[in-house]
């Protein structure tokens, strides 16, 4: 079955060009021009990846993901974008963004980068999913439903920081070293991923916090510890 994304984009031309090629390479397109129509495309049927122009009009691009994110915390978003400075690049991550691309962009580039979120969404990671439910101190974590909860909170994960979570209980109380962390989920240990971890690592310990015998500890120079008692 053909993978479908949702494609926002408020250029018409950029837009049909992008449509048509996706299309090309297999996919099913839904295209929107601002993202209000996009949110209500959203809202009426269930896609695999949003494309996401940051710059548009009734919602930009990081108002569609707050408000997308606050009903579906899985399905990827992969921001398209001319703006390259590094806060609005973070600001993405936080909002629950998956990737970032920065235009000018080549349609092959665009494509594996599509490719790389769908692979690393669409299944458990073999290397760092464990199946069944883990017991972190007085809480459980589903890595295959993305769920963290106790009997006091819930909290449903994004793949991203499931798969992370996964990695540190897959070594817990041992140390993970960061460039593994990011070659083993984002197959780059770049700065912007580097950043974007910085994201899911902060996230995580919010939720941990009512607990406080389950920490992630910053190893200077090397990387992070899941302790656990």
């Amino acid at each position: 079955m053909n993978k479908t994304i949702l494609l926002l984009e408020d250029d018409p031309n950029l837009g049909f060009v992008l449509q048509e090629q996706l299309e090309s390479a297999g996919f099913k397109v839904t295209l929107k021009t601002n993202g209000e129509d996009g949110l209500a495309a959203a809202k009426r049927g269930r896609f695999d990846l949003c494309l996401v122009d940051v710059m548009m009009p009734k919602k930009d691009g990081f108002t569609f993901a707050r408000e997308f994110r606050s009903k579906d915390s899985t399905t990827p978003i992969i921001f398209l974008t001319a703006k390259s400075l590094k806060e609005d690049r973070i600001e993405g991550f936080k909002v629950g963004g998956d990737d970032y691309v920065t235009k000018p962009f080549s349609m092959e580039e665009l494509l594996l980068r599509i490719r790389a979120v769908l692979k690393r969404t669409s299944a458990p990671d073999q290397k760092t999913g464990h199946p069944g439910v883990m017991k972190l101190g007085k809480f459980s974590f589903d890595a295959e439903k993305q769920l963290l909860f106790s009997r006091s909170q819930k909290h449903t994960l994004t793949a991203k920081e499931a798969q992370v979570l996964s990695l540190l209980c897959g070594n817990r109380n041992s140390v993970v070293l960061r460039n593994d962390i990011l070659k083993s989920i984002w197959n780059d240990d770049s700065y912007y991923n580097s950043r974007s971890l910085d994201v899911f690592i902060s996230r995580l310990r919010k939720y941990l916090a009512d607990d406080p015998e389950v920490r992630i500890i910053s190893i200077h120079g090397k990387g992070y510890k899941l302790s656990i008692g």
